[in-house]
Protein backbone atom coordinates (compact mmCIF):
# COMPACT_ATOMS: atom_id res chain seq x y z
CA UNK A 1 0.00 0.00 0.00
CA UNK A 2 1.47 3.06 -1.13
CA UNK A 3 1.86 6.47 1.08
CA UNK A 4 -1.52 8.12 2.28
CA UNK A 5 -1.45 11.17 3.88
CA UNK A 6 -3.77 14.26 3.97
CA UNK A 7 -3.52 17.46 3.12
CA UNK A 8 -3.42 18.45 7.48
CA UNK A 9 -0.32 16.56 7.77
CA UNK A 10 1.52 17.44 4.96
CA UNK A 11 0.55 21.48 5.98
CA UNK A 12 1.79 20.50 9.54
CA UNK A 13 4.89 19.18 8.66
CA UNK A 14 5.77 22.11 6.75
CA UNK A 15 4.81 24.55 9.02
CA UNK A 16 7.22 23.11 11.20
CA UNK A 17 9.75 23.54 9.13
CA UNK A 18 8.96 27.02 8.26
CA UNK A 19 8.91 27.89 11.96
CA UNK A 20 11.77 25.77 12.85
CA UNK A 21 10.54 24.42 15.68
CA UNK A 22 7.02 22.63 17.59
CA UNK A 23 5.48 25.59 19.68
CA UNK A 24 6.23 27.92 16.97
CA UNK A 25 4.43 26.21 14.36
CA UNK A 26 1.45 25.07 16.96
CA UNK A 27 0.65 29.13 17.61
CA UNK A 28 0.18 29.76 13.71
CA UNK A 29 -1.59 26.71 12.74
CA UNK A 30 -3.53 27.39 16.44
CA UNK A 31 -3.39 23.53 17.83
CA UNK A 32 -1.93 22.57 20.80
CA UNK A 33 1.45 21.58 20.46
CA UNK A 34 0.72 18.16 21.97
CA UNK A 35 -1.58 17.38 18.84
CA UNK A 36 1.12 18.67 16.22
CA UNK A 37 3.47 16.58 17.55
CA UNK A 38 1.16 13.97 17.37
CA UNK A 39 0.83 14.26 13.47
CA UNK A 40 4.18 14.87 12.75
CA UNK A 41 4.88 11.06 14.61
CA UNK A 42 2.15 9.90 12.44
CA UNK A 43 3.99 11.09 9.32
CA UNK A 44 7.22 9.34 9.91
CA UNK A 45 5.51 6.55 10.87
CA UNK A 46 4.08 6.55 7.46
CA UNK A 47 6.68 7.46 5.55
CA UNK A 48 8.89 5.11 7.46
CA UNK A 49 12.17 7.82 7.81
CA UNK A 50 12.53 10.13 10.50
CA UNK A 51 11.81 13.91 8.88
CA UNK A 52 13.55 16.43 11.67
CA UNK A 53 16.26 16.50 13.78
CA UNK A 54 15.60 17.84 17.88
CA UNK A 55 17.44 20.14 19.80
CA UNK A 56 17.01 22.29 22.64
CA UNK A 57 16.50 25.21 20.56
CA UNK A 58 15.63 23.98 17.21
CA UNK A 59 14.31 21.52 14.77
CA UNK A 60 16.02 21.19 11.23
CA UNK A 61 14.47 18.37 8.43
CA UNK A 62 16.72 15.87 8.12
CA UNK A 63 17.81 14.38 4.28
CA UNK A 64 14.86 12.65 4.11
CA UNK A 65 13.00 15.46 5.66
CA UNK A 66 14.13 17.51 3.02
CA UNK A 67 13.01 15.36 0.30
CA UNK A 68 10.05 15.01 1.92
CA UNK A 69 9.41 19.02 2.35
CA UNK A 70 9.92 19.63 -1.25
CA UNK A 71 7.39 16.84 -2.42
CA UNK A 72 5.22 18.50 0.23
CA UNK A 73 5.38 22.10 -0.79
CA UNK A 74 5.02 21.08 -4.29
CA UNK A 75 1.85 19.01 -3.59
CA UNK A 76 0.10 22.37 -1.48
CA UNK A 77 1.07 24.50 -4.20
CA UNK A 78 -0.61 22.27 -6.79
CA UNK A 79 -3.16 21.98 -4.71
CA UNK A 80 -3.98 25.75 -3.79
CA UNK A 81 -3.52 26.79 -7.31
CA UNK A 82 -6.17 23.78 -8.57
CA UNK A 83 -8.59 25.17 -6.02
CA UNK A 84 -7.99 29.00 -6.49
CA UNK A 85 -8.46 28.30 -10.10
CA UNK A 86 -11.75 26.45 -8.83
CA UNK A 87 -12.86 29.33 -6.99
CA UNK A 88 -12.14 31.06 -10.54
CA UNK A 89 -14.35 29.06 -12.23
CA UNK A 90 -17.50 29.33 -9.80
CA UNK A 91 -17.06 32.98 -9.87
CA UNK A 92 -17.12 32.83 -13.89
CA UNK A 93 -13.86 34.13 -14.16
CA UNK A 94 -11.72 31.10 -14.96
CA UNK A 95 -12.12 27.90 -16.97
CA UNK A 96 -12.30 27.52 -20.32
CA UNK A 97 -15.27 27.07 -23.48
CA UNK A 98 -15.07 26.18 -26.91
CA UNK A 99 -16.73 27.77 -30.11
CA UNK A 100 -17.35 25.89 -33.08
CA UNK A 101 -17.97 28.38 -36.42
CA UNK A 102 -17.99 28.20 -40.28
CA UNK A 103 -14.71 29.10 -41.41
CA UNK A 104 -15.79 32.87 -42.37
CA UNK A 105 -17.15 33.63 -39.11
CA UNK A 106 -14.35 32.16 -37.03
CA UNK A 107 -12.30 34.65 -39.04
CA UNK A 108 -14.79 37.79 -38.81
CA UNK A 109 -17.56 37.75 -36.37
CA UNK A 110 -16.19 35.59 -33.74
CA UNK A 111 -12.70 37.49 -33.15
CA UNK A 112 -14.87 40.78 -32.12
CA UNK A 113 -17.19 38.89 -30.08
CA UNK A 114 -14.02 37.37 -27.65
CA UNK A 115 -12.36 40.38 -27.73
CA UNK A 116 -15.48 41.68 -25.70
CA UNK A 117 -15.39 38.43 -23.69
CA UNK A 118 -11.38 38.58 -22.97
CA UNK A 119 -11.86 42.47 -21.54
CA UNK A 120 -14.26 41.34 -18.60
CA UNK A 121 -13.11 37.94 -18.37
CA UNK A 122 -8.89 37.66 -19.35
CA UNK A 123 -8.20 34.62 -17.09
CA UNK A 124 -10.47 32.50 -19.48
CA UNK A 125 -9.48 30.20 -21.67
CA UNK A 126 -11.10 29.84 -25.36
CA UNK A 127 -11.11 27.65 -27.95
CA UNK A 128 -12.26 28.10 -31.99
CA UNK A 129 -13.43 24.86 -33.97
CA UNK A 130 -13.75 25.88 -37.34
CA UNK A 131 -15.43 24.04 -39.99
CA UNK A 132 -18.22 22.94 -42.25
CA UNK A 133 -21.59 23.46 -41.42
CA UNK A 134 -22.92 19.86 -40.60
CA UNK A 135 -19.19 19.28 -38.43
CA UNK A 136 -19.86 22.66 -36.58
CA UNK A 137 -23.22 21.20 -35.57
CA UNK A 138 -21.72 17.98 -34.53
CA UNK A 139 -19.74 19.09 -32.12
CA UNK A 140 -22.61 20.72 -30.15
CA UNK A 141 -24.35 17.40 -30.38
CA UNK A 142 -21.32 15.36 -29.11
CA UNK A 143 -20.27 17.87 -26.40
CA UNK A 144 -16.91 18.92 -28.04
CA UNK A 145 -18.00 22.51 -28.16
CA UNK A 146 -20.09 24.45 -26.18
CA UNK A 147 -22.13 26.86 -28.72
CA UNK A 148 -21.52 27.32 -32.54
CA UNK A 149 -22.18 30.05 -34.74
CA UNK A 150 -23.41 29.29 -38.14
CA UNK A 151 -25.58 29.52 -40.89
CA UNK A 152 -27.22 26.25 -41.16
CA UNK A 153 -31.16 26.75 -42.02
CA UNK A 154 -31.83 23.67 -39.93
CA UNK A 155 -30.36 22.28 -36.94
CA UNK A 156 -30.82 18.67 -35.51
CA UNK A 157 -33.62 18.02 -32.62
CA UNK A 158 -33.07 19.29 -29.46
CA UNK A 159 -30.71 21.74 -30.25
CA UNK A 160 -31.76 25.89 -29.63
CA UNK A 161 -31.30 28.25 -32.46
CA UNK A 162 -30.86 31.89 -32.32
CA UNK A 163 -30.45 34.32 -35.27
CA UNK A 164 -28.06 36.99 -33.87
CA UNK A 165 -26.61 38.87 -37.14
CA UNK A 166 -27.31 38.62 -40.83
CA UNK A 167 -25.07 39.56 -43.71
CA UNK A 168 -25.71 40.51 -47.79
CA UNK A 169 -24.04 38.68 -50.28
CA UNK A 170 -22.00 40.57 -52.32
CA UNK A 171 -20.41 40.08 -56.03
CA UNK A 172 -17.04 40.40 -56.05
CA UNK A 173 -14.58 40.41 -59.33
CA UNK A 174 -10.85 40.99 -60.63
CA UNK A 175 -9.71 44.62 -61.10
CA UNK A 176 -9.94 45.43 -64.69
CA UNK A 177 -13.84 43.76 -65.15
CA UNK A 178 -16.67 45.31 -67.61
CA UNK A 179 -18.36 45.53 -63.63
CA UNK A 180 -15.55 48.00 -62.81
CA UNK A 181 -17.73 50.56 -64.32
CA UNK A 182 -21.34 49.60 -62.54
CA UNK A 183 -21.97 51.30 -59.48
CA UNK A 184 -24.75 48.59 -59.40
CA UNK A 185 -25.25 45.08 -59.84
CA UNK A 186 -28.57 42.79 -60.29
CA UNK A 187 -28.14 38.77 -60.21
CA UNK A 188 -29.40 39.04 -63.91
CA UNK A 189 -25.92 40.69 -64.78
CA UNK A 190 -24.10 37.51 -64.13
CA UNK A 191 -25.86 35.86 -66.82
CA UNK A 192 -23.16 34.05 -69.45
CA UNK A 193 -20.87 35.22 -67.01
CA UNK A 194 -17.92 32.79 -66.13
CA UNK A 195 -18.05 31.91 -62.36
CA UNK A 196 -15.77 31.02 -59.60
CA UNK A 197 -18.15 28.60 -56.34
CA UNK A 198 -18.14 27.29 -54.10
CA UNK A 199 -18.59 23.31 -53.84
CA UNK A 200 -21.61 22.05 -52.97
CA UNK A 201 -20.18 20.93 -49.17
CA UNK A 202 -20.36 24.55 -48.22
CA UNK A 203 -23.04 26.57 -46.62
CA UNK A 204 -23.21 29.45 -49.45
CA UNK A 205 -23.72 27.49 -52.46
CA UNK A 206 -27.41 26.85 -51.40
CA UNK A 207 -27.72 30.46 -51.63
CA UNK A 208 -26.31 30.91 -55.02
CA UNK A 209 -27.43 28.31 -56.84
CA UNK A 210 -31.44 29.09 -55.40
CA UNK A 211 -31.12 32.68 -56.38
CA UNK A 212 -29.57 32.06 -59.74
CA UNK A 213 -32.54 29.37 -60.36
CA UNK A 214 -35.24 31.64 -58.75
CA UNK A 215 -33.66 34.99 -61.61
CA UNK A 216 -33.52 32.32 -64.34
CA UNK A 217 -29.58 33.46 -64.49
CA UNK A 218 -27.37 30.61 -66.54
CA UNK A 219 -23.67 31.33 -65.80
CA UNK A 220 -20.99 30.97 -68.30
CA UNK A 221 -18.19 28.22 -67.33
CA UNK A 222 -17.86 27.44 -63.64
CA UNK A 223 -15.06 26.38 -61.93
CA UNK A 224 -15.78 25.17 -58.03
CA UNK A 225 -13.27 24.81 -55.15
CA UNK A 226 -14.18 24.70 -51.51
CA UNK A 227 -11.82 26.98 -49.59
CA UNK A 228 -12.63 30.42 -49.58
CA UNK A 229 -8.66 31.50 -49.95
CA UNK A 230 -8.87 29.06 -53.29
CA UNK A 231 -12.34 30.89 -54.89
CA UNK A 232 -10.50 34.24 -54.13
CA UNK A 233 -7.52 33.40 -56.06
CA UNK A 234 -9.31 32.17 -58.92
CA UNK A 235 -11.35 34.46 -59.06
CA UNK A 236 -8.31 36.96 -58.95
CA UNK A 237 -6.75 34.92 -62.17
CA UNK A 238 -9.96 35.52 -64.25
CA UNK A 239 -11.36 32.55 -64.45
CA UNK A 240 -14.53 34.07 -63.27
CA UNK A 241 -16.53 36.53 -60.83
CA UNK A 242 -18.11 35.15 -57.73
CA UNK A 243 -21.00 36.14 -54.98
CA UNK A 244 -20.07 35.89 -51.31
CA UNK A 245 -21.69 36.53 -48.23
CA UNK A 246 -19.91 39.72 -46.88
CA UNK A 247 -18.40 37.89 -44.22
CA UNK A 248 -16.53 36.29 -46.59
CA UNK A 249 -14.60 39.43 -47.93
CA UNK A 250 -12.00 40.21 -45.62
CA UNK A 251 -10.66 36.79 -45.67
CA UNK A 252 -10.78 37.61 -49.52
CA UNK A 253 -8.85 40.34 -48.98
CA UNK A 254 -5.26 39.04 -50.25
CA UNK A 255 -6.59 38.91 -53.50
CA UNK A 256 -7.21 42.67 -54.47
CA UNK A 257 -10.76 41.64 -55.66
CA UNK A 258 -13.10 44.26 -56.25
CA UNK A 259 -16.80 44.10 -55.00
CA UNK A 260 -20.55 45.26 -55.72
CA UNK A 261 -23.60 44.60 -53.50
CA UNK A 262 -25.78 42.48 -55.60
CA UNK A 263 -29.79 43.87 -55.79
CA UNK A 264 -32.76 42.16 -57.61
CA UNK A 265 -32.98 40.57 -55.00
CA UNK A 266 -31.02 41.51 -52.24
CA UNK A 267 -29.89 38.00 -50.59
CA UNK A 268 -29.08 37.77 -46.93
CA UNK A 269 -28.16 34.99 -44.88
CA UNK A 270 -28.92 34.24 -41.03
CA UNK A 271 -26.17 33.92 -38.86
CA UNK A 272 -27.58 31.87 -35.93
CA UNK A 273 -26.44 30.85 -32.11
CA UNK A 274 -26.60 27.33 -31.83
CA UNK A 275 -26.22 25.52 -28.62
CA UNK A 276 -28.15 22.12 -26.29
CA UNK A 277 -30.14 23.53 -23.57
CA UNK A 278 -30.44 19.99 -22.06
CA UNK A 279 -26.39 20.43 -21.56
CA UNK A 280 -25.79 22.01 -18.07
CA UNK A 281 -23.38 25.16 -19.24
CA UNK A 282 -19.99 26.41 -17.59
CA UNK A 283 -20.11 30.17 -16.52
CA UNK A 284 -17.43 31.10 -18.92
CA UNK A 285 -19.65 29.39 -21.81
CA UNK A 286 -22.60 31.04 -20.64
CA UNK A 287 -20.68 34.49 -20.47
CA UNK A 288 -19.91 33.90 -24.20
CA UNK A 289 -23.42 32.97 -24.68
CA UNK A 290 -24.75 36.40 -23.20
CA UNK A 291 -22.14 38.40 -24.94
CA UNK A 292 -22.82 36.70 -28.33
CA UNK A 293 -26.71 37.89 -28.00
CA UNK A 294 -26.13 40.81 -26.80
CA UNK A 295 -23.48 41.98 -29.50
CA UNK A 296 -26.39 44.37 -30.73
CA UNK A 297 -26.62 46.19 -28.24
CA UNK A 298 -23.56 46.70 -27.38
CA UNK A 299 -23.16 47.84 -31.28
CA UNK A 300 -19.79 45.53 -31.45
CA UNK A 301 -18.34 45.88 -34.52
CA UNK A 302 -18.79 43.91 -38.00
CA UNK A 303 -17.45 44.04 -41.55
CA UNK A 304 -19.44 45.84 -44.42
CA UNK A 305 -21.93 44.32 -45.11
CA UNK A 306 -23.02 42.71 -41.68
CA UNK A 307 -25.73 43.39 -39.03
CA UNK A 308 -26.44 42.55 -35.87
CA UNK A 309 -30.11 41.76 -34.94
CA UNK A 310 -31.06 43.25 -31.86
CA UNK A 311 -32.35 40.71 -28.89
CA UNK A 312 -36.00 41.23 -28.37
Amino acid sequence: MGIDLSLRQLRVVVAVADARGYSAAARKLHIAQSSLSRVVLEVEHHVGAVLFERTTRHVTPTADGVEFLRIARRLLADVEAAFHHFEGYLAGTRGAVTVAALPSLAASMVPTVLAELRRTLPDVAVTVRDGLSDEVLDRVVDGTADLAVTVSPTVPDGLTATTIAVDRFVCVFPPGHRFDTRKRLTWKDLAGEPFVAFDHSTSIRPYVDRTLAEAGVELGPITEARNIGAVAGLTAAGLGLSMVPALVVPMMGFAGLHRRVATGPVVERDICLVHDPRRPMSRPARALLDTLSAAAAQELPLPVGARWIPRH
